[in-house]
């Protein structure tokens, strides 16, 4: 099967590339890497030569912050608009849409943008899943590297006290329902892509300490207004702790396990589980 990967050297979408390669896929990727600039890829026309012969289209792309050269805007709503456009032009069988958990409730860009994408490849005509992630976890995951520098400290600070609830999945279930989407019926599911297991943050941090095989850490709590002062002031030097980010941690994320439970055909991985 010819798939054409976007955010083919990203962490979700590389393990996606990798994978439908060991599977014997023949892999379109999509990425700055491969010399194709995303945020400027607007037009329908723009994709047409790189959907030739593709099968199913699989929209991995994504950031957590803007930049002065990317936006939500185009980076998660109109690049994919047009390449979902594109892909109903030129008999795509199926797209497979990497959404983020939680953008039905969304209050934020980063989440409106995500789900205009998904309200406008329902429209099409043609097949779709949307897959909805929570904190994806593994190895050469960025977020996943930053909690794991935090649970290694001796003294953690929580924002809030850390009772924010998280409920993350490993990048290889994440790996593994892509590829159920190749082949899978019915079409036009939307599935919540989550762990078997809801943590709060403090006992994530915790877990991952264990599993460095350190003892518990001691914690502070550190107040919302602190945290919200010290995202405006830092967020330029490090855009992970934008202010939208941090209202995002405080809201939570997470959902019922079962029906990607079912998708899948077994639960999702608990933390330091192998597949």
């Amino acid at each position: 099967m010819k798939v054409l990967v976007t955010g083919a050297s990203g962490f979700i979408g590389g393990a996606i590339k990798v994978a439908l390669e060991q599977a014997g896929h023949t892999v379109v990727p999509i990425a700055r890497r491969y010399g194709i600039n995303f945020n400027e890829m607007l037009q329908a026309e723009q994709w047409t030569p790189y959907l030739a012969g593709v099968e199913v289209v699989i929209n991995a792309v994504g950031i957590i912050a803007e930049t002065r050269g990317q936006s939500f805007e185009n980076i998660h709503t109109l690049a994919p608009l047009a390449l979902f456009k594109a892909s109903e032009q030129q008999g795509v069988k199926r797209i497979i849409q990497i959404s983020a958990l939680g953008v039905e409730q969304g209050f934020v860009p980063y989440q409106l943008s995500k789900k205009a994408a998904d309200d406008g490849l329902k429209v099409l005509n043609l097949d779709w899943f949307i897959l909805r992630p929570s904190l994806v976890y593994g190895p050469g995951g960025s977020s996943d590297a930053m909690f794991r520098r935090l649970a290694a400290l001796p003294i953690i600070s929580l924002p809030g006290g850390g009772q924010q609830r998280i409920q993350p999945v490993n990048v290889k279930d994440v790996v593994a329902g892509v590829l159920h989407c190749l082949t899978a019926e019915p079409t036009k599911q939307v599935i919540n892509i989550v762990g078997p297991k809801e943590y709060t943050l403090e006992t994530w941090l915790q877990a991952l300490r264990t599993q460095q095989g350190k003892k518990p850490a001691l914690t502070i709590a550190i107040p919302w207004s602190l945290i919200m002062l010290s995202a405006q002031l830092g967020h330029k030097l490090i855009p992970v702790l934008h202010p939208d980010n941090m209202r995002m941690l405080e809201r939570g994320n997470t959902a019922d396990v079962t029906d990607f439970k079912q998708f899948l055909g077994r639960l999702p991985l608990e933390l330091g589980q192998q597949a």
